[in-house]
């Protein structure tokens, strides 16, 4: 039977001393899970290694932790695979999930970061009238249209791993805004513009993610919680018409005719563009302020004058444009997720999906 040396951080806040690691050698099968390998260490060698967990089945989310610097669920990860995915001479690190403070070794405090984050976008349907006298009737595309932040199981492996919470804790977060994406997508709810304009407004909203990816490679359960950001940002912006103070919108649009424009991103024209023009009364102020950060980039040769004044891309990417007016074009906007298109199987062809898309 292999042997497998589990890396565990250590720390219990009320000691007073600092986290340390303490490693732990366990003889299992490698397809038994990580989890498997923390609770016999746990039961066999060290009764007080805190790690929390329940269903055992990746179900339930209750034991979330950093494998090899990623979050992921302990009772979902092979030793086998930790073992190989391992940059730590073939030691498996377990570390407490990131993004939230510590209790003890593996358990955070989810109530501090996580579960408040939940609350702070409404998780609840808000219907408007009365209720209708028999169950309420919803079409079955908006269903499966939602279905994807449904199957989010709260596990706050998505938040751990969230780049821009590193940044500023404020951030809503992935695992909330995939939540509120639920509620704006459900035609049963009577507040979806409420909710939309309340995202966009806050400088902690639906504008502070950065597209980083890392909720997407994280997450368990396919949610993909930036992709329902982004949905988000779409119907706030595009079919709400919701201009925000953050100036997110119209900086996604100013992004977008930047590259139509240049075939490539012209940074010097982005920034003013986004508040309507170099000589746009809202843009002058905001150049000033940039002044000490393109300072510290021309300083740090981040960028040249010449590259910043010269649009060197422009002839060389000019069919670009061509993509844009044919996506633009369009009579209708697909949303496509998970769920919504399925792929079609060898041999199997009557029950492949074939919806292609929902806008709900």
């Amino acid at each position: 039977m292999p042997e497998y040396t589990l890396k565990i951080r250590r720390y219990l806040p009320e000691s007073g001393e600092a986290p340390y690691w303490e490693d732990f050698k366990v003889d299992l099968e490698g397809h038994r899970s990580v989890l498997e390998g923390i609770l016999t260490a746990k039961g066999e060698q060290d009764g007080t290694i805190g790690i929390r967990c329940s269903c055992r089945a990746a179900i339930c989310g209750s034991c979330g932790v950093r494998i090899n610097g990623r979050a992921a669920l302990a009772c979902k990860t092979h030793l086998e695979e930790a073992h190989e995915g391992s940059q730590s001479d073939g030691d498996i690190v377990v570390e407490p999930m990131g993004n939230m403070p510590v209790l003890k070794d593996l358990i955070v405090d989810m109530d501090a970061v996580h579960w408040k984050k939940i609350q702070r976008v409404t998780p609840w349907l808000l219907p408007e009238g009365p209720p209708p006298e028999r169950e309420y009737v919803v079409p079955h595309e908006a269903m499966v249209d939602v279905t994807q932040s449904m199957a989010c199981i709260q596990c706050g492996a998505c938040v751990s791993d969230c780049l821009s919470m590193e940044v500023d804790p404020d951030f809503v977060g992935p695992a909330a805004l995939a939540k509120a994406y639920r509620f704006v997508g459900d035609p049963r709810d009577g507040q979806h513009e409420e909710r939309l304009k309340d995202l966009s407004e806050d400088p902690a909203g639906i504008y502070d993610c950065t597209h980083c990816f890392n909720c997407i490679e994280a997450c368990p359960k396919g949610v993909a919680p930036m992709n329902q950001i982004m949905r988000l940002r779409r119907l706030a912006g595009d079919d709400y018409e919701i201009e925000d103070r953050n100036n997110g919108h119209r900086h996604e649009k100013a992004f977008v005719q930047n590259i139509r424009k240049n075939g490539l991103l012209q940074e010097a024209d982005l920034l003013p563009d986004s508040y309507g023009g170099k000589f746009h009364p809202n843009a002058v102020p905001e150049l000033f302020d940039s002044l000490p950060v393109i300072m510290t980039a021309l300083m740090r040769r981040k960028v040249t004058p010449g590259k910043a004044l010269r649009h060197p891309h422009r002839k060389e990417f000019r069919n670009l444009r061509t993509y844009f007016d044919k996506i633009e074009s369009r009579d209708e906007r697909l949303e496509l997720n998970l769920y919504i298109v399925g792929e079609e199987e060898e041999g199997d062809q009557d029950i492949a999906v074939e919806t292609e898309g929902s806008s709900a």
